[in-house]
């Protein structure tokens, strides 16, 4: 019975010691995934550089925003 108790102490300590070393290995292997760099475009109205996913595309060219597209196009 002593033996048995023992087996299964020494089990649970050997799943218990592998369940932290996977847990720890996959936090310190995870790094955030850097931002891939964006093209800029130029503002047509003023000039501006912006990110060419946030620019407003209009008949002219690219803006800064929906206001300085009606501005240059109107």
């Amino acid at each position: 019975m002593k033996a048995l108790l023992i087996l299964v102490a020494v089990l649970i300590s050997v799943w218990l010691w592998r369940n932290r070393r996977d847990s720890g290995a996959s936090v310190s292997t995870k790094q955030p995934a850097e931002p891939k760099p964006q093209d800029m475009v130029r503002c047509h109205h003023c000039g501006m550089h912006i990110p060419g996913n946030e620019a407003v595309v209009g008949k002219q060219g690219s803006y800064c925003s929906a206001e300085h597209q009606r501005l240059s196009e109107s």
